[in-house]
């Protein structure tokens, strides 16, 4: 078992930083943790500039050298057995199963990415060789291929502490593109993040690589966030939280003199529409499955459906809040989760147009206790008041879900017009709806990165064919994807070269093609030598 230190872990040496401390807070039983301290700009310098001597080797690796790095990396992590999910469950109160299901996710997507890395196809090798004789002017040898972009800033979600955390889809994407990585982890689990911290530095060594590959920074001051970002080696940045610390990232890449691309996942209310005659077949049933989604997680997922559309039906709308109530209530990962939540409510409240349905004299006083054990709530109102007030697209981050009660189908067309962009939107529907749903369907198309027919979004499948992106504010590059296979593609560039002398080619773009890959010939796909 490993001994935890509290430090912070930079370029193989763990490091005691001289920061102001902070603690982690037990959500289930307001038990306060061990003390770390934040980590300061000395520590940020020493993480970017072992992470930019790293670089120049690591990116080089042979395919297979990389995939096994990337396998040594998921057997470190289990490795370290139930002590990880013991810590995190302190840390977090997700409760050992669902930390043991995050755990298979995580080391299977990080094998996932050994499998596309090992095969080599995916940096996208293009090849249009030469015609000397093309008149009026000779064609050049021009090829290109994906590589990696450089030292990798990534900051640690709260909500999953392994699948988005210090090892999750980020880093490990970002890992198997061939860039070193710079953590900041997440403050509300630092025990998790440092075992973590050990499982890729035993893999660093079994392999034999550069040590700055990887480094963690542990701290929770925004100034630590700042530098990071800032810092003149940061060459991208990987953030999943919220649209608050997302923008704030990437206003400050932005102010960089040399700027910066930032991959943020943040807010999404993840719409989902209920017609009329879905409800009239299986109205009470969605209402049940509805409330399990939106309390799934106690509604910390960035799926979690936060605006239910529907034309005015009672009975859909007391089912589902007589579900809400009726399901346990959980706990918030942190009390400033807590806190937003109680506030978002109130706001929607305040607004004079919003019921809470459910209502059942729960206090929404933002105490200690109230914040880590919030009510599971139902918020109702209308589609005119829905359209006049952008405020109610806001992301409430918790337990909560707003019904917004449509006059008629025009009103559907009408409210998919004015979201923002969203990582999902869902449909329910049957046969006759096929005319409403393909007018929604060409205006979600512009609104979201995944559509979901007749299932609800609480669940993100990790594949090729996964989207988990979508506009602004659910991402900060709508085109991407933070989930799935093609997630490694954020971090890296085009580079082409053009009459090259075979030698010094990169082996994806050489003739003989040594590793095999699929490759864009003059137009065809091949596998073949040239």
């Amino acid at each position: 078992m490993y001994k935890l230190t509290q430090q912070s872990y930079i370029a193989g040496t763990w490091v005691s930083p001289k920061g102001e401390a902070f603690q982690a807070q037990n959500p289930a039983t307001q038990e306060l943790l061990s003390k770390h301290n934040n980590c300061l700009e000395s520590e940020v310098n020493s993480a970017m500039q072992a992470a930019a001597q790293a670089y120049p080797v690591f990116s080089q690796l042979s395919p297979t050298d990389h995939a096994n790095f990337l396998i040594a990396i998921a057997e470190e992590i289990e490795a370290l057995g139930d002590q990880l999910l013991e810590v995190c469950n302190q840390e977090t109160g997700l409760g050992l199963p669902r930390l043991t299901g995050e755990r298979g996710r995580t080391t299977g997507q990080i094998r996932a990415f050994s499998e596309i890395v090992k095969n080599a196809s995916w940096v996208q090798a293009s090849i249009d060789t030469a015609e000397p004789e093309r008149a009026p002017l000779p064609k050049p040898d021009l090829r290109k291929m994906l590589k990696p972009i450089g030292p990798v800033a990534v900051f640690g979600a709260s909500n999953f502490p392994f699948a988005f955390g210090t090892l999750g889809g980020d880093t490990i994407s970002a890992l198997a593109a061939g860039n070193s990585v710079v953590v900041k982890g997440h403050p509300s689990h630092p025990a998790t993040n440092e075992l973590f911290a050990y499982a890729i530095g035993k893999a660093i060594s079994r392999c034999e690589l550069p040590k700055g590959v990887f480094s963690l920074l542990q701290g929770n001051a925004i100034p630590l966030s700042v530098q990071l970002v800032c810092h003149p080696l940061t060459e991208a940045v990987g953030f999943t939280g919220s649209l608050t610390g997302g923008r704030a990232i990437m206003d400050a890449a932005a102010k960089r003199a040399k700027p910066i691309p930032v991959f943020a996942e943040m807010g999404s209310v993840n719409p989902m529409f209920f017609t009329n005659n879905v409800l009239a077949q299986s109205g009470e049933s969605l209402a049940k499955a509805l409330a399990g989604s939106v309390c799934m997680g106690t509604g910390q997922f960035c799926t979690s459906p936060g605006v239910i559309v529907i034309q005015k039906n009672d009975s859909f709308v007391n089912t589902l809040a007589e579900s809400m109530s009726a399901n346990a209530k959980g706990v918030t990962l942190n009390a400033s989760i807590g806190q937003a939540f109680l506030k978002g409510v109130r706001d929607f409240i305040s607004t004079g147009k919003v019921e809470w349905v459910n209502n059942d004299e729960v206090s929404l006083t933002s105490t200690t206790n109230n914040a880590l054990l919030p009510p599971n709530v139902v918020l109702k109102t209308t589609a005119s008041a829905f359209l006049q007030n952008p405020q109610l697209q806001s992301e409430v981050f918790g337990p909560a879900t707003l019904v917004v009660e449509c006059d008629d189908d025009a009103q559907f067309t009408q409210i998919a017009k004015v979201l923002e962009g969203n990582l999902t939107a869902s449909i329910h529907a049957v046969d006759e709806d096929n005319s409403l749903v393909k007018e929604l369907l060409v205006l979600l198309e512009q609104k979201t990165g995944r559509i979901i027919f007749n299932g609800f979004p609480t669940g993100v499948e990790v594949c090729g064919s996964q989207h988990h992106g979508g506009p602004y504010p659910a991402s900060s590059n709508g085109t991407t994807t933070s989930v799935g296979i093609d997630a490694i593609h954020r971090f890296t560039r085009v580079v082409a070269y053009q009459n090259t002398p075979t030698q010094l080619l990169p082996a994806e773009l050489q003739n003989a093609n040594p590793y095999k890959i699929v490759r864009r010939v003059n137009g065809e796909f091949s596998s073949q030598s040239i």
